[in-house]
């Protein structure tokens, strides 16, 4: 399988614009998928079925379990196995994790079809992977053309982003520079956060503190997991995880809220703590909302129980304090929190939130 996906990716990659599928609807509803910014994990699925399909013309790519019976097939073993490292390889536009870590195809086990989806966002996204499996399950001599019709669309939809960065970037660099305060960068993160889209930033501001001043403090982020993995799947402790330099054992876990904590959560995070062979010093939820008392004080009064203080801050309060705290380093913040955003593939960042931090620092610095 790897020697198939190489071959019909290079074929792809000579001419990106070529059209392999005959079908103008398909191919529009592959260019559809592809190009969607709010959900790729349709992408990943449409990758692993169409490779089990090219090799093998008898599974029915909408039958993604094994105990389905003698046509279905193991998609997710296909994907992590040959897809995962190939999107890494080429940094093609996709999730980074497999899509049956996304809450929509790790709460089923049943043959796929429109309204396995009808609940998921954007639907339109699922329909249109549908209507590409229906055709090819009526057209199986065509798997192998919409593989290469895939990689096509996300090297052209790659080649689209790379080159609005690369211009975007140059922009920002030709500027007569301002030396932003640590004031002014707190709002320039407070307009990002403002944005469509933004539930992953919380996590890279704070990772972006913790990378400016890991020289001084000896603390280190472990590797993130992708920002649709389910925790309990990926066996992570929360959404970041601090270690000191040299040390696996986690210190302080973070955990990240769009919305207001409540004390359900805190109680979640106890029992967690709980079952954990090693606690943390410290679990601090980070929060874009308001923070009620009643939760502060519950949060607060475990330290005594536990031995692990559980703290429930504001993310742009959290940052401003640190900005201050670590003023001579603040622009190093910024620049870490800038290759932070660029870097997360667009199914965490999407391109155009990408584009809107550069875009908002330009008018910052200028």
């Amino acid at each position: 399988m790897e020697r198939l996906l190489e071959a019909t990716y290079q074929s792809a990659y000579d001419n990106p614009s070529q059209i392999f599928v005959s079908n103008a609807i398909i191919r529009e509803k592959i260019f559809s998928v592809c190009r969607c910014e709010r959900n790729k994990a349709p992408i990943r699925y449409l990758l692993s079925a169409m490779l089990a399909k090219t090799s093998d013309p008898t599974i029915d790519t909408r039958q993604p379990y094994p105990k389905l019976g003698k046509r279905s097939f193991a998609c997710r073993s296909i994907d992590e196995s040959y897809v995962q490292h190939f999107i890494h390889k080429y940094s093609l536009p996709c999730n980074k994790t497999t899509a049956f870590l996304t809450p929509a195809f790790r709460t089923i086990e049943t043959a796929i079809k429109k309204s396995t989806f009808e609940k998921c966002r954007p639907v339109y996204v699922y329909n249109d992977m549908m209507d590409i499996l229906d055709y090819v399950e009526g057209h199986p001599e065509a798997a192998q053309k919409t593989l290469q019709q895939i990689f096509a669309a996300l090297i052209l939809v790659k080649e689209e982003n790379d080159a609005k960065m690369t211009k975007i970037i140059e922009g920002l660099a030709s500027v007569k520079k301002h030396i932003l305060s640590s004031e002014e960068i707190t709002s320039l993160l407070q307009q990002h956060l403002n944005c469509k889209g933004s539930s992953r930033l919380p996590v890279l501001m704070v990772v972006a503190a913790y990378q400016a001043v890991k020289h001084l403090t000896k603390e280190f982020n472990k590797p993130l997991f992708a920002h649709n993995a389910a925790d309990s799947q990926t066996g992570a402790i929360g959404d970041i995880e601090i270690t000191l330099q040299g040390d696996d054992c986690t210190l302080t876990c973070y955990e990240m809220k769009k919305k207001k904590v409540s004390t359900d959560d805190i109680y979640v995070c106890v029992e967690k703590i709980m079952k954990l062979k090693q606690m943390p010093d410290n679990y601090i939820f980070i929060t874009t909302d308001c923070i009620d008392d009643d939760v502060k004080k519950l949060a607060s009064s475990f330290y005594g129980k536990l031995g692990v203080e559980i703290a429930v801050l504001d993310c742009i309060g959290f940052i401003n304090h640190f900005l201050h705290f670590f003023h001579r380093y603040r622009l190093s913040f910024l620049d870490h929190y800038q290759r932070l955003v660029l870097a997360e593939p667009t199914s965490a960042v999407s391109q155009p939130l990408k584009e809107a931090f550069i875009s908002l620092r330009k008018v910052a610095e200028s």
